[in-house]
């Protein structure tokens, strides 16, 4: 479920389990019972911290609401469910690729990138997989090589993005030290770069946890859930309804409803 809930976009499911790259190295992932996870050799390390094995997933869900029952059907729902440790660069340019789009066309785009702009990386007994670009081979390819990956108009936002960065105007270490209301601010600096995008990118890349990203999946299971009678409240009212109701971890709360939202259609199967 992690690796399917929209976090992350370049897995693919093999041989009963899933290959992919972590920090640019292949490994291959199962789970073949609930409390067993299988990886690749060397790799054990890697795919626990990525994966975000160490969260106490309790003492999360200790810190959500009492009594809020449609989060208590959500983690029912997907119990396991984790918030990746992501690479900053390729989770954030992931997500600028991501406006207006569902998750499948951002897979779809993402794995264009990877083959045109990548690196080769093959794994033994692996698929042929492709590294995401870094900034500098997408501020050298230029928008109009990018929009020939399906980006649209998204092809500008990603490439100034990777200028921004080869410019030194986007400083990642910098950005790890600022609270989470100055880390905002100075992603949503970048051009194309909107408070959701940059909520997606501090939970999953830089582990806020804290931050609550509202994309349409989430905004519609809030409205239709916590506000069944109030057709007109504001997205601004949902999102300080987000912000105060769900607590710390509210970041994890959003992961557990988005992905129950998505393949549920807000719960009601």
């Amino acid at each position: 479920m992690t690796l399917q809930s929209g976090q992350v976009f370049h897995w693919h499911e093999w041989n009963g389990g899933f290959a992919g790259l972590i920090g640019g190295e292949p490994v291959f992932i199962a789970q073949p019972a609930p409390d067993l996870l299988q990886c690749s050799p060397g790799m054990a390390e890697k795919a626990r911290v990525y994966l975000g094995l160490d969260h106490d997933l309790p003492a999360i869900a200790a810190t959500f609401p009492q009594g809020d029952a449609v989060l208590e059907r959500a983690v029912a729902w997907c119990p396991g469910l984790r918030v990746l440790r992501q690479p900053h660069w390729e989770c954030l340019a992931t997500f600028i690729t991501s406006a207006l789009k569902q998750v499948s066309h951002i897979r779809r785009m993402s794995l264009a990138l990877r083959e045109r702009f990548g690196r080769p990386i093959a794994g033994p007994g692996l698929p042929l997989q492709y590294s995401y670009p870094d900034p500098a081979a997408l501020a050298a390819a230029g928008e109009a090589a990018l929009r020939e990956c399906g980006l649209g108009f998204r092809a500008s936002y990603l490439h100034r993005a990777a200028v921004d960065f080869m410019e030194g105007k986007l400083d990642f270490e910098v950005l790890s030290t600022l609270p989470d209301a100055d880390a905002l601010q100075s992603l949503c600096s970048l051009f194309g770069v909107g408070e959701k995008i940059a909520s997606c990118a501090l939970l999953f890349a830089w582990e806020r946890h804290g931050a609550f990203p509202i994309d349409v999946w989430i905004e519609r299971a809030l409205r239709d859930l916590y506000f069944p009678r109030r057709r007109s409240i504001s997205a601004r009212a949902v999102r300080e309804f987000a912000h105060r109701h769900f607590g710390p971890n509210r970041g994890y709360a959003q992961q557990f409803l988005f992905h129950w939202a998505r393949m549920t259609d807000c719960g009601r199967k």
